[in-house]
């Protein structure tokens, strides 16, 4: 005789596991905006800093241009794998 699986809810709450695991996608590509959004204003704000005196030290602007620029084009990047995997799906014959 075979045990009953134990621990599997109605099918109903599959789409609720979906929406959490859409809403948790969302939220960490949101965050990683905004932090990618908050380098950028550090770098603009060190590069305003500078020319109005208040830094001296040319190589901190440097760096924070650098990570800024970094953090752009990884973002760029990943954005452009996410659309090329969005084409591949489309493009699937089902």
């Amino acid at each position: 005789m075979v045990d009953r699986i134990e621990g599997l809810g109605p099918l109903s709450q599959s789409g609720k596991t979906q929406k959490k695991s859409e809403n948790n996608f969302s939220e960490a590509l949101k965050e990683a905006l905004e932090k990618v959004n908050d380098i950028q204003k550090k770098a603009e704000k060190a590069a305003d800093d500078f020319a109005q005196g208040r830094i001296s030290n040319i190589h901190e602007v440097i760096i924070e241009a650098e990570k800024a620029s970094i953090a752009l084009r990884l973002t760029v990047e990943v954005r452009n794998r996410i659309v090329e995997a969005y084409r591949d799906i489309m493009r699937m014959q089902i």
